[in-house]
């Protein structure tokens, strides 16, 4: 009997287990003309996945506004890149590590951050800025603990040993996410307009060259596990979780910066997800050429790889590059300084067809084209969520105590205090972070000028359970009014796109409706999407996960010093709501953690009122008119009243005006496109806000040590911030 695993039978079983349909399968036989070996089946699986090939979201993604003058690439590279003026660009992007994190939690985000800075310094750029949206079950599931701990350790110690700040992003509890977590990472990096490297081979006969970390048997099949649901044997998928080592990486970086200032690349590609397969067959397809490859050259670290393993293995820090024969010496003897493997492993040819050969003989010849092209793409049937029912006034009544109210929202796990997580990221390396995390959004400066970036992630998941379109909108309005919030002006954004299993009309619905609402307020705020991810079948025994579109935005503020930070500055400001209150209930953190209630409708967003109050608000920051702001959001008027008087140590008093809406709803509710600021020039302000149609009413003054909302509450800052800061850290010490 043959041990050649090219030469095992390819059954129904073998299919299944490749996680492929009859019907693809028949697709297969036909752009094959022939039955595929073992090794071409794995590489037509991972090819074809949701993981790689988008087929059940790709025809909606295609409907995202991607384009405007700052844009030099949108989607379909490693990154996206916009242009930040005086030859500087910023490139981006978000991606999942989901299933990973959940089954190996530490190694699982630790490749997660790694893999994302790959993705930016494939393109050319130095990254300068980690984020991360992170969601967790239930606090009090018996799981999330040991979640969290090794989720948080293992970002911040592929990040703090990569030398790249981590400077934000998010963190929410959820039952919904117990068996199924979501760990999002983003990176953003610089680079010079006029040294921007992409991933289309070219120049038949050029050099094929594998450089970073040898190819070992972990992550095997990982691509094909990130497009599976979860059952109660996950946990036995652990050898398809990658392992990290960021000091390799950390070579590889500077080696590859090192030989991108010559010009010895003719295209770069990370290997991600599906590894060599992937990094190949892309870069052949994007080339319009062949490629072949000699597996015996490729760098191993254990004996007896099939091809099967080394084209499937998902083997951490590495790249694959086309360079200039002439410049291959040049090449050689840079990774050489750096340390870091060097190795010709193929070259491209006019065949139009991926070649693999191995110990002297072909095991996997396929045409390029239908591994990418080619690949399925359905229109699955879709199910619209139902509007919720209006909240009746008798369903969200007022608290008992509107103090302990307020101390319930910003104690709770999704309003408390992120410190204890943040302070376990380096946030500082680099010297360029100016607002780090903590704020409505981080600022690093774009080194050597006054220019900084503002970066946040966003979305409300409840919101997008409730309403998936309001939601999709909300997301986006969000995370442009965090980055209008210190001054910046949005420019583009990345997203992550965490749903359940598309074969389910009702998830599929969500996943319509959320890219429909995002699809609007990006291009009614001109905010174009220029990179992103789609992760499905997130959920566990049939239950699936809330429907989360991560967010992630970056901004250009021109002048640093032109910044506002949420913290009030000093006694006797007033404060200034810019914005309308309704007092809108519904889907509310109120609602929730107060009542527990799930009701009612997300409130709605007027995405003019959103660009007319954002516009004017930026405009107040760079005019030194504002000398605070801040977003408002999760809790409404109440929780950030809270957030800046916490910030600063500075209390305020506050009258709210006189009103048909309850006290209570207009200090929780969440209606949007408000804002919070403080200044010495009141009647600028409010001039300003007419003059542009935006509603603004006078709430107080800043100072003391106490919040009072007159005929409301009263509580100390110090009581305040107490009870944000204890929460995190007194659960994760299992208090």
């Amino acid at each position: 009997m043959s041990t050649d695993p090219n030469e095992i039978e390819i059954t129904p079983e073998i299919i299944a287990e490749h996680g492929l349909t009859k019907g693809e399968y028949d697709r297969i036989l036909g752009a094959m003309g022939r039955t595929p070996n073992r090794t071409e089946l794995g590489i037509f699986s991972v090819m074809w996945s949701e993981h790689c090939s988008y087929k059940s979201s790709r025809v909606w993604l295609k409907t995202l506004p991607t384009e405007a003058p700052w844009v030099i690439c949108g989607p379909g590279e490693n990154a996206g890149i916009i242009d930040i003026g005086d030859g500087d660009a910023a490139i981006f992007k978000m991606e999942s590590h989901n299933h990973p994190s959940f089954i190996e939690p530490y190694q699982g985000a630790a490749t997660g951050v790694g893999g994302i800075m790959r993705d930016v310094f494939t393109m050319g750029a130095r990254p300068v800025a980690n984020m991360n949206a992170l969601r967790f079950g239930s606090p009090d599931h018996h799981k999330t603990r040991q979640l969290v701990n090794g989720v948080v350790a293992g970002i911040g110690g592929y990040g703090n040993c990569m030398g790249v700040p981590t400077v934000g992003g998010e963190v929410n509890f959820d039952p919904a996410y117990n068996g199924n977590i979501l760990v999002n990472a983003m990176c953003v990096g610089l680079a010079r307009t006029d040294r921007i490297f992409y991933s289309a081979a070219a120049g038949i006969g050029n050099p094929v060259v594998y450089v970073g970390s040898r190819t070992g048997r972990d992550g095997i099949h990982g691509a094909t596990m990130a497009s599976a649901e979860f059952d109660d044997q996950s946990e036995e998928k652990r050898p398809t979780v990658q392992v990290g080592d960021p000091f390799t990486e950390k070579l590889l970086l500077e080696a590859c910066l090192e030989l991108m200032a010559t010009d010895a690349i003719v295209a770069i590609q990370d290997m991600g997800a599906a590894g060599l397969t992937c990094s190949s067959v892309e870069m052949a397809d994007k080339g319009g050429v062949g490629l072949e490859l000699d597996l015996d050259k490729v760098p191993q670290r254990e004996t007896g790889m099939s091809a099967y393993e080394i084209m499937l293995s998902e083997s951490q820090e590495r790249m694959l590059m086309v360079l200039d024969p002439a410049r291959e010496d040049v090449a050689r003897q840079i990774f050489a300084k750096w340390g870091v493997e060097f190795a010709v492993v193929g070259h491209l040819t006019d065949t139009g067809r991926f070649t693999l050969k191995q110990g002297g003989k072909i095991v996997g010849d396929i045409p390029v084209r239908p591994l990418v092209d080619d690949a399925p793409s359905y229109e699955r049937p879709w199910e619209r969520t139902e509007p919720r029912v209006q909240l009746a006034e008798a369903d969200a009544p007022a608290p008992n105590d509107m103090g302990e109210a307020l101390l319930q929202l910003i104690g709770g796990f999704d309003g408390c205090s992120r410190r204890w997580i943040w302070e376990q990221y380096d946030h500082m390396v680099m010297a360029d972070t100016i607002a780090w995390p903590g704020g409505d959004a981080a600022l690093v400066r774009v080194h050597g000028t006054r220019k900084a970036l503002a970066i946040s992630t966003d979305v409300t998941p409840r919101y997008c359970f409730a309403d998936p379109v309001e939601g999709g909108r909300q997301a986006v309005a969000e995370c442009w009014r965090n980055i209008t919030a210190v001054g910046a002006t949005p420019l583009a954004v990345t997203d992550c796109l965490n749903f359940g299993n598309p074969e389910r009309p009702e998830i599929m619905g969500q996943l319509v409706g959320c890219i429909a609402g995002m699809g609007e307020a990006c291009t009614a705020l001109q905010f174009p999407v220029i990179s992103g991810n789609v992760s499905l079948y997130n959920e566990t025994n049939g239950v699936g996960i809330l429907p989360t579109p991560a967010i992630g935005g970056v901004g250009l503020l021109k002048d640093a010093d032109q910044r506002a930070g949420m913290a009030f500055t000093t006694e006797g400001e007033t404060i200034v709501l810019l914005g309308e209150t309704r007092g809108h209930l519904g889907q509310s953190l109120y609602l929730r953690d107060v009542l527990d209630r799930a009701e009612g409708p997300p409130p709605p967003v007027d995405l003019a009122r959103e660009r007319r109050t954002g516009d004017i608000v930026r405009g107040m920051i760079r005019s030194s008119l504002a000398t605070a702001c801040h977003d408002l959001a999760d809790g409404g008027l109440a929780v950030g009243l809270a957030e800046m008087a916490i910030a600063s140590g500075i209390g305020a008093t506050i009258d709210l005006p006189q009103s048909e809406i309850a006290p209570h709803a207009f200090l929780f509710g969440e209606d949007q496109a408000r804002y919070l600021v403080t200044t010495t020039q009141p009647e600028v302000i409010l001039s300003m806000a007419d003059a542009s149609g935006v509603p603004a009413t006078v709430l107080g003054q800043t100072g003391g040590t106490e919040l009072t909302v007159n005929g409301s509450l009263t509580i100390s800052v110090a009581t305040l911030k107490d009870r944000h800061e204890r929460t995190l850290p007194e659960h994760m010490a299992g208090s």
